[in-house]
């Protein structure tokens, strides 16, 4: 089933809700020391990993009523809807589930590599991190920003001095941050935050085991390729995953280029406890195609 509604659509209408929960905050993600790498390959053994937990983006469904989603998503064994507002944290947490990574108050566009930016990003993500907290949600999502002429070396300079600012209350809170890489190809053009060494680096400035990326396979195929070696080499940095089937960001069956059971067998080799959330545009019936991806990438 087409789905007209744009990510950036959804997080535009989204972004702006306050609420304040009352939960005690949960540390989910990859723990390794910086810099570390992996030495399993995507064949190694399962013994001593943890299994693959699933979630699912709830912009991907937007016809679909949040609880109506939540309790399919509940029955395919899933334990997250995420990319959510603060108000609608209790709805799938009433059903048992978490949001694994929340909506932060920004956008794509406008993100940390600009200082006039920060000024109203800076307020409004410790606020933000705080109502994490309080409602026990583990992550917060965030965006570098589009580039509009700005070198890639002054967007790093910029983003590591805003969001030095706020980790402190990440750290004290137990919320990780999550900065989004994103292909500037097809989606978003102009986004600076586009290549894993340059997300790498910018976690090195920031210091903080509470500041990683997220890693959105489906970007980084478009932007990089060589998927496994990258979970291989750079997982220490990478504090949430994100599916797509490529190309087309459509289901991740056997119709696209990606081999979804390899990669989540090269995730599961780093010891990774976090969550892989599922971020396609369904092209059949929506709750089929949820499912399956659930299935496939259980490994």
């Amino acid at each position: 089933m087409p789905n007209p509604v744009t990510r950036r659509q959804a997080l535009a209408t989204l972004t702006g809700a306050v609420l304040a929960g009352s939960a005690t905050a949960t540390v989910q993600g990859a723990t390794p020391a910086s810099g570390a790498s992996a030495t399993a390959s995507s064949g190694a053994s399962n013994e001593g990993t943890h299994p693959i937990r699933h979630s699912v983006c709830k912009w991907c469904y937007s016809k679909t009523p949040l609880v109506d989603l939540a309790r399919a998503a509940k029955s395919f064994g899933m334990e997250s809807i995420e990319l959510l507002n603060p108000p609608e944290w209790p709805v799938v947490q009433e059903l048992g589930l978490t949001c694994a990574i929340a909506n932060g108050p920004g956008g794509i566009n406008d993100g940390f590599n600009r200082r006039e930016n920060q000024v109203t990003l800076i307020p409004a993500y410790l606020k933000r991190i705080e109502e994490c907290a309080n409602a026990g949600i583990p992550s917060l999502i965030l965006f570098s920003g589009n580039r509009r002429g700005q070198s890639d070396s002054e967007g790093l300079d910029i983003c590591a001095e805003g969001i030095k600012q706020i980790v402190g209350a990440a750290e004290k809170h137990g919320v990780t941050l999550c900065m989004e890489l994103l292909n500037s190809r097809v989606n978003h053009k102009d986004y600076q935050c586009d290549r894993t060494e340059w997300g790498v680096e910018l976690c090195r400035r920031v210091g903080s085991e509470r500041f990683k990326l997220l890693y959105d396979i489906y970007h980084m195929q478009i932007m990089e390729g060589d998927i496994i070696r990258t979970i291989q080499t750079h997982h220490a940095y990478f504090g949430h995953y994100h599916t797509g089937g490529n190309p087309g960001r459509a289901e991740i069956d056997g119709s696209q280029e990606l081999n979804y059971p390899a990669i989540m067998r090269a995730i599961r080799a780093t010891g990774y406890r976090g969550f892989v959330g599922q971020e396609f545009i369904p092209k059949r019936d929506p709750m089929t195609s949820l499912r399956e991806a659930v299935q496939l990438c259980t490994v």
